[in-house]
């Protein structure tokens, strides 16, 4: 039996159940559906006083629910056109609203390239952009995704029963990320559950950058110890192990903790619709749009917030410099004023950019890694379990969570 498929099945549901203390700060104990309160929220006003989850009326765990409002003022925006306002201007909505430096202070996402803007931004991501476009897709697919999805389905294809949200969907990414570190199998997901404590990251993946300094092989440490920053002054040098550090950390951060949500909502999607998956199946064509439009009608990651750094005029509301925006994305994503019957799941509507994957200089990175996961991994499924379908005597998979969206347990028989 191989290393993936001997991970620790009750490891990765501490790891990835959404409604267990380890996801509960960005609001995983919200059970309900959001999106109608959303959509009145944005028929009253495109920008409301307050943050999403408290306008949505959660009032548990969440993110800034610890912030006293005295600190900033909040606000949020519904409309597609106001969060498109907001990407198109990040002078004035910034990711963060001091400067970042990876070298000072301790390792974070915060303070990485995800919160840098304007030139520096661009050079930083620059140095890292080619290895994550389409055209390195097979990239990805060959040294890591492939090999991992056949090896998690071995471990159960015989048994004509998964749960596919712990069987499959959350070891995907995280042992994509940490395979492309040069991390053994063994340590994904130590390395994962350190996610809160960078601090141990940067001690598991130091020994791997320095031998990488030493002797570069195939992987993705080694494009980054290779790669030389472009200064200001035309100047170029390479990046700091704390630099690398930093976008190692964002990188398993955002990687590993978005897009196994994001399979498993596709995988509901189509798990709930036996006809549609019938279809997908028989014709893989279908697959990319059922994944695009699962990306749109349900995204895990649903908000994403920006300082104000100057006072502004925006959509009928005034921002005072130093407030925060919290742009709620899956209302701009159901907005009619852009789609027709919004709430819908159809994957035969006129394919428009959403904000699943942001929007602007931050788009997401690691987007096209991320299809390229979902598309191989739902394909294999497709491919090697004749018959797929949720288990009829098992507890229907839900959506939940509040700042972190995702399917409950996905029970399936096959066979």
């Amino acid at each position: 039996m191989s290393s993936a498929t001997t991970l620790d099945r009750d490891r990765i549901r501490e790891l990835f159940d959404l409604r267990g203390a380890y996801l509960a700060q960005t609001g995983g104990g919200y059970e309900s559906d959001p999106y109608p309160v959303w959509h009145r929220l944005r028929e009253q006003a495109e920008v409301h006083p307050g943050t999403v989850h408290e306008l949505t009326g959660y009032t548990g765990p969440a993110l800034f629910s610890g912030l006293p409002q005295s600190d900033r003022e909040h606000f949020s925006a519904f409309s597609f056109a106001a969060c498109d306002t907001a990407y198109r201007n990040p002078e004035i909505f910034a990711s963060s609203p001091v400067p970042v430096d990876p070298n000072v202070g301790r390792p974070s996402p915060t303070n990485s390239m995800l919160s840098m803007g304007g030139a520096q931004h661009r050079r930083y991501r620059s140095l890292v952009q080619p290895s994550f476009m389409p055209a390195r897709a097979g990239w990805w697919i060959r040294n890591w995704i492939e090999q991992t999805v056949h090896e998690l389905i071995e471990g159960f294809a015989d048994t004509g029963s998964a749960e596919l949200n712990v069987d499959f969907c959350a070891a995907i990414p995280v042992l994509t990320i940490t395979g492309s570190f040069g991390v053994p199998v063994q340590q994904a997901l130590e390395i994962r559950a350190a996610v809160g404590n960078p601090e141990t990251v940067v001690e598991m993946i130091r020994p791997i950058v320095a031998a990488r300094r030493e002797r570069p092989e195939d992987d993705l440490i080694s494009i980054l110890v290779q790669a030389e920053l472009r200064g200001e002054d035309g100047g170029t040098q390479r990046l700091s192990d704390a630099e690398i550090f930093s976008f190692a950390v964002l990188l398993l951060t955002a990687g590993s903790g978005t897009t196994w949500k994001q399979m498993g909502i596709t995988l509901t999607a189509l798990l709930q619709r036996p006809r549609l998956l019938a279809a997908v199946a028989a014709d893989r064509g279908l697959l990319r749009p059922a994944i695009d439009e699962a990306l749109r009608w349900q995204a895990t990651d649903p908000m994403f917030s920006r300082y104000v750094m100057s006072d502004t005029e925006f959509h009928g509301v005034h921002l005072p410099a130093g407030a925060v925006l919290h742009l709620c994305l899956g209302a701009a994503n159901r907005d009619p004023a852009r789609w027709d019957e919004p709430d819908t799941y159809d994957i035969t509507r006129r394919l428009r950019p959403s904000f699943a994957f942001g929007s602007g200089a931050h788009a997401c990175l690691g987007m096209n890694v991320a299809r390229a996961e979902m598309v191989t991994g739902i394909g294999a499924l497709l491919d090697r379990l004749p018959n797929l379908r949720l288990d009829p005597d098992a507890e229907p998979p839900r959506f939940i969570g509040m700042y972190e969206r995702g399917a409950t347990e996905i029970p399936v028989v096959f066979g």
